[in-house]
């Protein structure tokens, strides 16, 4: 127990249901264990530091991987990043994780309705046909991933290399364009905030199929890349605990996925198949897959681990008069890898104003409101194949679990064990950095919250319990609650 500023908090403090939820969270600062780096104040930087953990001639390696993860990918054969697209969405890592942080929604020109997606957006469109059955966990489905659009495939390219699309130059298989839409949220006690959500649209399609009622899409925003080799060293067991925990009575089920994992591929397991971990829908097993493949399918850019790409066996792949069978990767391996590694090195800023009599009442609320239901504050680390990350007490504040959240975040798309409306809990360390790395970044999977507060307000389903108790308080311990969470 401890007493400051008139107020006793209890360190141990039980929830309504399930097991004890430690509140030692209040006072630590140490985020990222022996990975926590420390930069002055809220800074632009602070998404970017190598783990303190790191050896010498690891943070040399790092540095090799941020100047990979800066530079943009050429589709010309002058240059030693060679391999852009065909079609892409992107073309460099950074384009998408600015300073290693979050993504912003483009801006909607004054005057117009809708606007475009181009070069340097951080958004694009996974897309999938939902015919209403569960994908065979076997090779020719995926191990049970989305099925893709035929001609196209799980994500939409919205960019091309030069010749791609003679008709539109620069497109790649449609264009995409987005507008906003708004509601308005009241409280209780009379105070209004108005919320915003991304709409898309896709017109001229190389394909019509695309426009089919069997396709689903869903925007994916980019997201911080901090401390990913902390996560994927949290130990398997200690995530599935936390899914046998019941919580029914707030109407909580937080579900493991299990998703298709290319690094067993590449090991020749029978069924190459593992606990998801990163991605939007917990959708990719390890900071390996996560990095090559998205180097592969927002880039464009095959590498050892994913040789082929993503539109090979297409009409449009076949109409470029490329090559019937794959090429030769793109990616060099030492440039994988090293873009891989510098995925998972890099440090979790420290909290800060943990002794501010408002911060601390703010991570009592937190807990009152039981977001720690879902915001698993802490795990102590297992071993890890970098020893820097492994036995390390970390706090994260994610469960790494699949939840329904509701109707109005649903993407009706399946996602392996994830269903349309179920999204894993995002991690909220460095949450107070976010938008002083980038001013436009926005919250939830597609950047729609402008603020903390738009996206508690947009929390539903398992979340409805905690949101509504929220909306309850009194504005100062609202305000309190977002003040504990700007201090992560």
């Amino acid at each position: 127990m401890k007493f400051i500023a008139g107020l006793i908090l209890v360190f141990t403090a039980p929830q309504s249901w399930g097991a004890p939820v430690s509140m030692d969270y209040v006072y630590a600062t140490r985020s990222g264990g022996d990975s926590t780096t420390s930069v002055p104040g809220e800074s632009a930087l602070a998404f970017q530091q190598p783990s303190p953990a790191l050896t010498e001639s690891e943070i040399a390696r790092h540095l090799k991987g941020d100047i990979l993860f800066g530079r943009g990918f050429s589709s010309g054969p002058d240059s030693d990043l060679t391999g852009l697209g065909p079609v892409f969405n992107n073309n460099s890592c950074t384009a998408c994780h600015a300073r290693d942080g979050r993504g912003a929604l483009p801006l909607v020109p004054p005057g117009q309705e809708w606007v475009m997606l181009r070069q340097n957006e951080s958004i694009f469109l996974r897309i999938s046909v939902e015919d209403g059955t569960k994908t065979p966990r076997d090779e020719p489905h995926g191990w049970g991933g989305p099925i893709a659009v035929p001609g196209f495939s799980t994500q939409l390219f919205h960019l091309g290399s030069f010749g791609v699309r003679k008709d539109f130059p620069g497109v790649g298989q449609a264009r995409v364009w987005m507008k906003h839409e708004f509601s308005e949220f009241t409280y209780p006690d009379g105070k209004k905030v108005v919320l915003r959500k991304p709409i898309f649209k896709i017109t001229d399609a190389y394909d019509p199929r695309i426009y089919s009622s069997d396709v689903k899409t869903s925007p994916r925003m980019g997201t911080p890349m901090i401390g990913l080799g902390l996560l994927e060293a949290i130990r398997e067991e200690d995530i599935l605990a936390l899914a046998a925990r019941d919580l029914s009575e707030e109407g909580v089920h937080g579900k493991p996925n299990y998703v298709f994992d290319v690094q067993k591929k590449m090991r020749g397991d029978a069924y190459p198949v593992s606990l998801g971990r990163f991605g939007l829908k917990a959708n990719t097993p390890s900071v390996f897959h996560q990095s090559l493949g998205a180097l592969n399918g927002d880039l464009g850019v095959t590498n050892y681990a994913f040789p082929i790409e993503s539109i090979f066996g297409t009409a449009l792949y076949e109409s470029l008069g490329l090559d019937k069978a794959p090429a030769a990767v793109e990616a060099k391996d030492q440039v994988a890898d090293d873009l891989v590694f510098y995925s998972e090195t890099l440090g979790v800023p420290e909290r800060r104003h943990i002794d501010d009599p408002i911060v601390i009442k703010g991570a009592e609320v937190f807990h009152q409101v039981n977001c720690t239901s879902c915001h698993q504050p802490s795990f102590t680390t297992g071993v890890a194949k970098n020893p820097a990350f492994s036995n390390q007490k970390i706090y994260p504040f994610t469960d790494m679990l699949l939840h329904d959240m509701g109707d109005g975040l649903a993407d009706g798309r399946q996602d392996f064990e994830a269903n349309g409306r179920q999204w894993k809990t995002r991690p909220l360390w460095g949450l107070g950095h976010t938008q002083t790395i980038n001013p436009r970044a926005g919250f939830l999977h597609d950047g729609r919250a402008r603020t903390l507060e738009e996206a508690i307000l947009w929390h539903d389903g398992e979340a409805r319990y905690s949101k509504t108790k929220f909306t309850q308080l009194p504005l100062a311990d609202r305000e309190a609650l977002i003040k504990f969470l700007r201090s992560l």
